[in-house]
């Protein structure tokens, strides 16, 4: 059968009256406009209370509460974060004791790496590739390769050993390096690749048996330092595949052994939403254990300074 064209009849609709209702926003939750010569903790006390103003404050609540009762502080982060200036920060942060253990890919370390020695980096693709010159600087691949090789060796994981080389290196940019000063706090830094994703591994200096091996211990490390995250915050700073998948599988590792990670909080800090990050970092882990997962949305650049500096604001020392 066809429809008619017939208006549907409005004439008995049931309202009801609007103070009855229970609505997801009110008035005190806005913002209140900031003042001028007022600092970082009124701006971030002045935000909105609603969605990503009520998780911002969240976020740094749950750090500064990691960091009071031992619970754990992990900074994931890919290579863009270092590439966009944030190191300092990040760096500021460990000082500062808010951060238990970073974690990177292939890429972050090899920025990590041309910043410590010549303080640039981020070569131009398009300029590079059609020469056939994309990726062969030679420091970067002969002592990236080298360090790795034979820190490897050693019995060390690759964060360790380029962190080692650095840190006896001592280049001029040094005190810039996420590795570097990883290794000169003591402050685990693990280090995850996929071989060929990277410009080291186009070099003949590339050993697969080094970094297999050292990428899987560091994976094993990895593991241990999220196990311990009872509490704690892990925070996935700017990789879209690697990492989430990598934590995902360590928390499944952790508790296949028993460690429930309860009150867990998970944070996915990039200027998209994603697929993997959202699943791996920011629903799967906390569900049904009490935890919290969140996304903080926008420019790594901007997002992140704002964060640590509320973080530094909120702390009681």
């Amino acid at each position: 059968m066809t429809f008619p064209y017939e208006e549907f009849d409005l004439s008995d609709v049931r309202t009801y009256p609007l103070a009855s209702r229970k609505s997801k926003v009110s008035v005190a939750h806005f913002a209140t406009p900031h003042q001028k010569g007022d600092g970082v903790a009124a701006f971030v006390d002045r935000l909105p209370n609603i969605l990503g103003g009520a998780d911002f404050r969240a976020i740094v609540r749950a750090i500064i509460k990691a960091r009071a009762c031992g619970g754990g502080i992990i900074w994931g982060f890919g290579a863009h974060v270092v590439k966009t200036g944030v190191s300092p920060v990040l760096i500021d942060l460990a000082r500062r004791g808010f951060v238990s253990a970073f974690a990177t890919n292939g890429a972050g370390i090899i920025h990590d790496l041309e910043i410590a020695l010549g303080g640039s980096t981020s070569e131009d693709v398009d300029e590079t590739l059609g020469a056939g010159r994309f990726g062969m600087a030679e420091e970067t691949g002969c002592l990236l390769n080298r360090a790795i090789n034979e820190g490897v060796k050693q019995g060390l994981g690759i964060g360790q050993s380029v962190g080692k080389f650095l840190a006896e290196a001592k280049p001029p940019f040094g005190h810039l390096s996420v590795a570097a000063t990883a290794a000169h706090l003591g402050v685990p830094l693990t280090v995850h690749v996929a071989l060929g994703t990277d410009i080291i591994h186009m070099h003949p200096e590339a050993s697969g048996e080094a970094l297999g091996a050292g990428s899987l211990r560091d994976f094993r490390y990895f593991v241990s330092n999220v196990s311990r995250l009872d509490r704690g915050v892990y925070l996935n700073c700017g990789s879209a595949v690697l990492l989430p998948e990598v934590f995902l599988k360590a928390v499944a590792l952790a508790r296949n052994r028993g460690v429930l990670l309860t009150d867990l909080t998970t944070v996915n800090l990039d200027f998209a939403r994603l697929y993997r990050p959202q699943t791996n970092v920011v629903i799967r882990p906390v569900a049904g254990t009490g935890g919290h997962g969140y996304n903080l949305v926008g420019q790594h650049e901007i997002l992140i300074p704002l964060l640590a500096a509320a973080i530094v604001e909120a702390a009681h020392d």
